[in-house]
């Protein structure tokens, strides 16, 4: 009797130990199925984030690449200026309109407008213009003449009779009008006095605006 009864002990604790080797296989494998499981959704999550990046660069790379409302206004008023008409040269134009002189030279308008106001005749053929360089002598043909202290000019017609007007122009409207003759009668040598008192009474004569067609006729007789 004693006998069967460690059996039957022995039967029952070899039970239980299965029973207990099994429940730890079946908690373990569980723990491995839940960290497997956690693994996967860490991975999951991980590729998630990483799409959402890729299209966060995407967008980025869009926005950039796409011209924003500021720049392509500044863009249109760019080409908007550049097709705009120079305004200078409308103005050049209507200045020329407004004044005809504008298609001459200082000087040229100068020596017709002088002419028209001191020449003995002003109707001439041709206008001849000379200029005579300081130190020049008044009258080449006396030795004892005084020389010009200053850079003139002599305006004459294309006879002896139109005369001639020598001067220096002062660029104000004003010119030093030097009494000397286009060609030089008396006798000779006149002595340097004689000569330097026509230097120390040139007159300052103001030259007046004149008539614009008379000036343009004058000037295309200047030679």
């Amino acid at each position: 009797m004693k006998k069967i009864n460690k059996t039957s002990y022995c039967s029952v604790a070899l039970l239980l130990l299965a029973l207990l080797i099994v429940g730890c296989s079946n908690n373990a494998s569980e723990k491995s199925k839940s960290e497997a499981s956690e693994d996967v959704s860490i991975s999951q999550s991980e590729e998630k984030t990483d799409d959402i990046g890729e299209n966060n660069q995407f967008e980025e790379k869009t926005d950039e690449s796409e011209p924003s409302i500021e720049s392509g206004e500044t863009e249109k008023n760019k080409h908007s200026s550049e097709k705009t008409p120079n305004n200078d040269s409308n103005n050049t134009s209507e200045n020329e309109e407004n004044n005809p002189l504008a298609n001459y030279s200082s000087e040229e308008v100068e020596y017709a407008r002088v002419w028209l106001q001191l020449g003995a005749v002003q109707d001439v053929d041709e206008l001849n213009v000379e200029h005579i360089p300081a130190g020049t002598p008044l009258n080449p043909d006396d030795e004892t003449s005084a020389s010009y202290p200053e850079d003139v000019i002599q305006l004459a017609g294309s006879r002896l009779v139109a005369g001639s007007v020598t001067y220096s122009g002062n660029g104000d409207g004003t010119i030093n009008l030097y009494n000397v003759p286009l060609r030089w009668d008396g006798d000779y040598p006149a002595g340097e006095e004689f000569y330097e008192d026509i230097i120390e009474n040139t007159e300052l004569v103001s030259i007046d605006p004149g008539n614009d067609e008379e000036i343009i006729e004058l000037i295309n007789k200047i030679k």
